[in-house]
C-alpha cells in the first residue's frame, strides 16, 4: 500500500499526516483481435469485415475464399501459401479476381497482392502493406479496398 502525505490544519499549525491508499486496480484489457491465431483471425474477423466493407461500397456479391495453395502466377514456385481470394462479376459481366498472399502464418509478416480479369492468371505479384509497423484489422481492410480502387474496380475515375 502506498502512503500519501496530506496536511491537516488544526490549531492553526499544519500537521503532516499519512493516509493509506489502496492501489488502483487495473482493468485487464481484452486481447486485440489481431492477437488471435492467424487462421482464426482471418476466418472470424478479416473475411467478414472485408465482405461488409465491399457490401457497403455496393460491389455486390463477392466470393471470398481463404485457403493454402500455390501462387497462381506463371513462373512462380509451387510452394503453397495462405491466401485470401476474392472473385466477382464486375461491370459488363467481366470476371474479376484478387489474391492477398501471406508468405508467413502471421498478419505482420510479408504479404503480396495480385489481381486478374476474365479468369486469366495474374501476371504480377506486388508487395502489400510493407511500410506498416502495426498491422490492424481496419488497416488490412483499408489497404485491400485502396488496392482494388487503384484498379478502378470499386468505382469510376
Amino acid at each position: 500500500m502506498a502512503l500519501i502525505p496530506f496536511y491537516v490544519y488544526g490549531d492553526r499549525l499544519p500537521k503532516l499526516m499519512t493516509e493509506a491508499k489502496a492501489p488502483a486496480e487495473k482493468k485487464a484489457k481484452p486481447p486485440a483481435v489481431e492477437e488471435k491465431p492467424f487462421t482464426e483471425f482471418i476466418n472470424q474477423d478479416f473475411l467478414p469485415a472485408l465482405q461488409s466493407a465491399l457490401g457497403k461500397i455496393g460491389l455486390g456479391p463477392v466470393a471470398l475464399d481463404f485457403s493454402k495453395k500455390p501462387i497462381a502466377i506463371p513462373g512462380a514456385d509451387n510452394t503453397p501459401y495462405w491466401q485470401v481470394q476474392g472473385t466477382w462479376s464486375g461491370d459488363r459481366q467481366i470476371s474479376k479476381q484478387f489474391n492477398l498472399y501471406f508468405f508467413q502464418e502471421d498478419i505482420k509478416g510479408p504479404k503480396g497482392f495480385a489481381y486478374s480479369v476474365d479468369n486469366r492468371p495474374p501476371s504480377t505479384l506486388e508487395s502489400f502493406m510493407i511500410d506498416e509497423r502495426k498491422v490492424t484489422l481496419d488497416l488490412m481492410v483499408l489497404y485491400t479496398l485502396q488496392r482494388l480502387n487503384g484498379q478502378k474496380w470499386l468505382g469510376g475515375n
